[in-house]
């Protein structure tokens, strides 16, 4: 015995196994808040089919104490939701209440109700008009069932962040149009003095500003800061100080 334990302690350490390398992050589409409140008030499978749904689309979740239900990020835009998972039609005026009151403070605001039956589709449209809502003031989406219900209210999350980039890539493309065409015109006015060409007028923009700078600035201003001769900087002076000049009859 003490032979076969003292081999075995003689025995070399086997090398361990590299551990394998973590996968890399999942870039996300947007961020998930949840109120902690709505949360405790629901059946743990639906929260489930909510992680899982959140994951499967690449939403990350967080739980916060926050005045809605559900709150949205996506594409730098906030969604907000209120989602009653079954309609109950002893609780009408409080929900409207609620909505009435987040509906201020929320200009992206959207309710999710599930009526499955016939009869709280009833008190629900009852309801509705009652409390005297405005169509699209919020909007409200009647569904069937709880699951339904996020799944439209993540499509909604995620459409109405699509359309915020679309604006701003839009945006973006306008006010680049427009600085082309600004240039275009800063570039006909410059051109438009005896002697000053496209290269000229790009030196002047880059070295002296707008047109209203170069229309102030002195000859030996123009002489210092760009390499324009001096009879193109006393005529730029002349155009813009001298009637006479500017005035008589120019054939470039």
């Amino acid at each position: 015995m003490e032979r076969c334990a003292s081999r075995t302690s003689a025995r070399p350490p086997q090398p361990q196994p590299a551990p394998a390398p973590a996968p890399a992050p999942t870039p996300g589409r947007g961020i998930c808040m949840m109120s902690t409140a709505w949360r405790d008030k629901q059946e743990h499978h639906l929260i489930n089919f909510i992680g899982a749904f959140l994951a499967a689309n690449l939403y990350r979740l967080n739980f916060l104490s926050i005045s809605p239900d559900f709150i949205f990020n996506n594409g730098g835009l906030s969604v907000a939701f209120i989602f009653e998972t079954s309609w109950d039609c002893g609780n009408a005026a409080a929900v409207f209440s609620r909505v009435n009151a987040l509906k201020r403070q929320f200009k992206n605001l959207y309710v999710v109700v599930a009526v499955p039956t016939v009869e709280q589709i009833e008190s629900f449209n009852q309801s509705y008009f009652k409390y005297g809502m405005e169509l699209g003031s919020p909007t409200f989406v009647p569904v069937n069932d709880p699951e339904m219900g996020f799944e439209m209210m993540l499509k909604i999350a995620h459409a109405r962040g699509v359309c915020k980039q679309q604006d701003i890539s839009s945006t973006m493309r306008n006010e680049r149009e427009q600085a082309v065409q600004c240039m275009d015109a800063y570039v006909r006015v410059l051109t438009s003095i005896p002697g000053i060409d496209d290269h000229d007028a790009n030196m002047l923009a880059q070295a002296i500003g707008s047109i209203e700078a170069i229309a102030k600035a002195s000859e030996s201003s123009i002489l210092e800061n760009t390499d324009l001769s001096r009879d193109k900087a006393e005529t730029i002076v002349r155009f813009f100080r001298d009637p006479q000049f500017y005035l008589s009859p120019k054939i470039n």
